[in-house]
């Protein structure tokens, strides 16, 4: 099948762009792209082709995962070798592990606003 566009961002809501974008660079090792960030805006400079960017949104209310109140509609997936590792690294940066983990070959964590993200072994 011929694709139609090819992915150039994913945009994920927040209270704080700048912050969230830290967070999101120090799993990544993407920079914050200073050109293309503002106050509202915060764009990670990825080596990869499709980024992300961190847009302000008024009165942000976070995703109650895995409840339905405020679905997560999305997920970021991170995939590493090491989960214990990889889990130890996320949790130094700010995440918090989800008292939720549904399954052996990836773990559930929370960013600092409480959107739900995984680690995932290849193959998870």
């Amino acid at each position: 099948m011929a694709a139609i566009a090819r992915l150039a961002w994913t945009a994920v809501d927040c209270r704080d762009p700048r912050t969230l974008a830290a967070f999101y660079s120090a799993i990544t090792g993407w920079p914050i792209d200073e050109n293309a960030s503002d106050a509202d805006w915060v764009t990670l400079a990825s080596d990869v082709g499709a980024t992300l960017g961190f847009q302000r949104v008024d009165d942000y209310q976070p995703p109650q995962w895995p409840g339905q109140e405020h679905p997560q509609q999305e997920h970021l997936d991170f995939e590493l070798d090491d989960l214990d590792s990889g889990e130890a690294a996320v949790l130094a940066i700010g995440a918090r592990k989800h008292e939720v983990q549904p399954g052996t070959l990836f773990r559930v964590f929370l960013d600092p606003e409480d959107h739900p993200f995984c680690l995932i072994l290849p193959g998870g």
